[in-house]
């Protein structure tokens, strides 16, 4: 299924003044949300080997392990918005990390599968509700700012992944324990991210898709009314895309580690290579982004990527080396960087919908890569082996390519330096 993009409205768009001091500081305050983001979750990520071999999990058993996360994201996903309107994006972000900092903390003291699960549910909830609130905040700042700076705030994110992996797998050859270095990574960030808080944009969030004002002015009718099949069909395809990079993203997190340690025999240290390749990939993709975006028009960035996570990654499985893999996971992140960015951007501006319901709605879907993948490329990986289950990265590049028409063609425009960006209706 091929979703066409929507016609929209021209739009005369005016050249916005300079961003503000407060708005810059705003970037910087958002940026430092994302990379602790980033860092607090790839903390855990080089001890998941560890922790398969204490509880004593086979594949099947630890995919299914793993997906309570994302379990965890898509039930406390559903409550993002709520906690947005009370909060506003900012303080819901920071309370977000702190308490995702928290459940890994329980993920570190976890004894049992059952509290392991647990942890994981609480970790993943929270992190939904992180996710959904600082991406808020980031497209209310890139409204102000005037350009395309979304891109960035991902790239920030591959930066904490990278810090984040790496305090791991230093962790790791230290010999310290799983408990005392997740301590440790929570009280870091959970402090950074309270500093961040100070320089966030002040008031209610506009734009955001359950904001009080808005909802009390429009009394909008509901979505299901709103969605057409023409709509519906893109949101769809939105979704594919971006759970095509979550597919990527889960299988370097979930299963990198345990694909070089034991099916290629590559020490701990190096095992970890493979997740810090992908997400480092990703952080110069996504920082190239921007650029690319704005030059060549977000499609055919998209089909570029998509093609070069199939190949290389494919390329890697094909000829399986400790190398090979660790640069096709690299391939692999680079490929789908713009991925996740541009589904919630080109949500962002469906026409027909308010203002971050579009964002709200791809980044709770999208989800369902992490809660789907973990099982599935287990149970493969049981039947078959870890090889045939990691295939689903070169397919999550495939399906970029092919699903790509539904995203802009044209560079992007800058946007008027308010927060509300301008109508456009349903062609």
């Amino acid at each position: 299924m091929t979703a066409l993009p929507l016609e929209r409205t021209p739009v005369t768009r005016t050249h916005p003044a300079p961003p503000t001091s407060d708005v810059r500081r705003a970037r910087i305050a958002v940026a430092a949300l994302f990379l602790t983001n980033g860092a607090l979750f790839a903390n855990i990520i080089p001890r998941y080997p560890g922790i398969k071999i204490d509880l004593a999990l086979d594949n099947a058993a630890y995919g299914l392990a793993i997906a309570a996360f994302p379990a965890g994201a898509i039930v406390a996903g559903l409550a993002a918005g709520a906690v947005i309107r009370r909060l506003g994006s900012g303080r819901a972000a920071v309370a977000g990390t702190v308490l995702t900092a928290l459940g890994t903390v329980l993920i570190g003291f976890a004894p049992t599968l059952p509290l392991f699960v647990g942890a994981l549910l609480v970790s993943g909830g929270m992190d939904a509700i992180t996710d959904v609130a600082q991406n808020t905040h980031g497209l209310r700042v890139q409204r102000r700012f005037g350009r395309s700076i979304i891109n960035s705030f991902h790239a920030i994110w591959s930066i904490g992944a990278v810090l984040g992996g790496g305090m791991a797998a230093g962790a790791i050859a230290l010999g310290i324990p799983r408990a005392v270095h997740l301590s440790i990574s929570a009280a870091i960030f959970s402090v950074a991210a309270l500093i961040a808080l100070r320089f966030c944009l002040p008031g209610k969030d506009e734009e955001a898709v359950l904001a009080t004002d808005r909802s009390e002015q429009e009394a909008p009718t509901p979505l299901r009314r709103r969605l057409t099949p023409r709509l519906t069909m893109t949101v769809v395809a939105l979704v594919v895309i971006a759970i095509a990079g979550t597919l990527v993203e889960d299988a370097g997190s979930t299963w990198g580690a345990v694909y070089l340690g034991t099916e290629l025999g590559a020490p701990a240290a190096i095992a970890a290579s493979g997740f810090v390749a992908l997400v480092g990939a990703q952080f110069i993709g996504r920082l190239l982004g921007d650029r690319l975006v704005d030059r060549f028009g977000q499609r055919t960035v998209a089909r570029a990527g998509g093609l070069i996570a199939a190949l290389g990654m494919g390329a890697a499985l094909i000829a399986p080396t400790v190398p090979g893999t660790i640069a096709g996971f690299a391939a692999a992140g680079f490929g789908v960087a713009t991925l996740v960015p541009a589904a919630m951007h080109e949500a962002d501006e469906l026409p027909g919908l308010r203002a971050g319901t579009g964002v709200t709605v791809v980044s709770w879907l999208m989800r369902l890569g992490f809660l789907l993948s973990p099982p599935i490329v287990g149970s493969i990986a049981d039947a078959v082996s870890l090889r045939a289950g990691l295939l689903v990265v070169p397919l999550a590049g495939l399906l970029a390519f092919l699903l790509a028409g539904v995203l802009s063609g044209a560079p992007r425009r800058s946007l008027p330096s308010n927060d509300t960006p301008p109508a456009a209706p349903v062609a």
